[in-house]
């Protein structure tokens, strides 16, 4: 969800305020993490799951400063052994735009034949190397009888943060939204 003016700290209260989802506890945990610098930028996703017969939410919120993105995530439990009563739980993490190393948007655009078409569906990566996934599979060769081993083959892929939005669920105006800070954070990353 993005505001209007989406480069102050008031948009970005307000944005997470609309969420409705427990927003003094979201509010104080990204603000912390800002440490007081200026947003320029900031996008807030709401993502409602279904757990069996429950209901949980999770919210997404990145926000961009001059110097760092922040990315703050909040999910909600229902108690369990730590703490039996329903609590929720946010991890933040600033990263310094000088380490983010891409920033892949990827568009979905039906009916492409049709000419130019608001996008339908848009997932925002960024990767800085704070987290890899290595996929392995089994090595082979060309030759049908060959019973050798081959080892592993694989691919190592950065799998730092991958932001999903569909007008289909979210509207037109959150893939807008996600496409315009993409574009505000790749010209940020490139100055870095």
């Amino acid at each position: 969800m993005r505001s209007k003016t989406p480069g102050t700290a008031g948009s970005l209260r307000a944005a997470i305020d609309r969420t409705g989802y427990y927003p003094e506890v979201v509010a104080d945990a990204v603000f912390s993490a800002l440490g007081g610098e200026d947003v320029i930028d900031h996008y807030v996703h709401h993502e409602p799951t279904f757990d069996h017969d429950e209901v949980r939410r999770h919210l997404t919120v990145v926000a961009l400063t001059a110097s760092r993105l922040v990315l703050a995530h909040t999910d909600e439990h229902p108690g369990d052994n730590l703490l039996p009563q329903p609590y929720t739980s946010t991890s933040t993490e600033a990263i310094s735009l000088s380490a983010i190393k891409s920033v892949v948007v990827t568009r979905m655009v039906a009916n492409p034949t049709s000419g130019p078409a608001p996008a339908a569906e848009v997932v925002l990566t960024i990767g800085w190397g704070g987290v890899s996934r290595v996929d392995l599979e089994p090595a082979g060769c060309s030759d049908p009888n060959c019973d050798a081993d081959h080892g592993y083959t694989g691919v190592v892929s950065g799998d730092d943060f991958s932001l999903r939005v569909s007008a289909a669920a979210e509207g037109e105006q959150a893939v807008a939204g996600l496409l315009a800070f993409a574009e505000t954070l790749s010209a940020r990353t490139h100055r870095s």
